[in-house]
């Protein structure tokens, strides 16, 4: 599983980063540090990438699961 998220929609909520702190950390003006970036989810970590992608009030995490590739 991928995990992505869209520069242009990230409002830095933190919702995605309170809900997934094993994958995903804030920079310094409160943005997930992922943006613009596609990254591996770790086995075993697919379900709080789910709820991080949920939870997002702007949509701008983006989930691919390797089926899906």
């Amino acid at each position: 599983m991928k995990m992505s998220v869209d520069a242009d929609r990230c409002s830095g909520h933190g919702r995605c980063y309170a809900l997934a702190p094993a994958l995903l950390e804030s920079d310094g003006d409160g943005f997930v540090t992922i943006r613009g970036s596609m990254v591996d989810v770790p086995q075993g970590s697919e379900s709080a990438a789910r709820d991080a992608a949920a939870w997002c009030p702007e949509g701008a995490i983006n989930i691919l699961d390797r089926e899906d590739s």
